[in-house]
């Protein structure tokens, strides 16, 4: 049987290779830089925001506290007349990069633990690379890509979008896929 501590070292490279994969994906390829849009009229929202000094949170536009009042004629007027808006807002002051990329590496070794955990209760001491990989592969497929669907469903992100992070999530699996093969015990 493998033990969870003997994976702490495919842990820790898949994590850093799946981090080198994201900046390449997103600092040279680029292809995710039109993923946001600019409002025509940027300043008067921003202006209109800030005039109600919302704090940091996520945020729903028109608000329906309940699905009763989703049947009043005031709150299908709201939908009818638009824009539909969800919403967060970040505390105001200039990103910090940073801690970002510290925030998503620690995810990304929290990932990676727990394709681990799954990996040692599903995977043979000695088997073999193609074996590991398509256990972990999945499991790291559905780990990184699965939860990108949901925004799409639900607030109405761009499928466009979506896609391109499923195929994010699809490398990452792979990636990490790759180096559990790679460094499983017993091989």
């Amino acid at each position: 049987m493998v033990s969870l501590g003997s994976l702490w070292l495919p842990i820790l490279i898949s994590a850093v290779l799946v981090f080198i994969t994201s900046s390449i994906l997103h600092m040279v390829l680029r292809y995710h830089h039109r993923d946001y849009s600019r409002l025509p009229n940027e300043d008067a929202v921003r202006s209109a925001i800030r005039s109600g000094s919302p704090p940091p949170a996520q945020y729903l536009v028109p608000y329906c506290p309940s699905p009763k009042d989703m049947q009043t004629p005031e709150m299908k007027q709201k939908y009818t007349e638009g824009p539909l808006v969800v919403m967060n807002i970040i505390r105001p002051g200039v990103p910090s990069m940073g801690k970002n990329l510290v925030q998503w590496f620690v995810y990304l070794l929290v990932v990676s633990f727990f394709i681990a955990y799954v990996a040692v209760h599903s995977i043979p001491l000695g088997a073999t690379y193609l074996h590991v990989f398509r256990i972990v592969g999945a499991i790291g497929f559905l780990a990184y890509a699965a939860g990108q669907v949901t925004p799409s469903i639900w607030m109405g992100k761009p499928w466009s979008i979506t896609w391109k992070d499923v195929f994010d999530g699809l490398l990452y699996g792979l990636v990490t896929a790759g180096t559990f093969g790679w460094l499983w015990p017993g091989r």
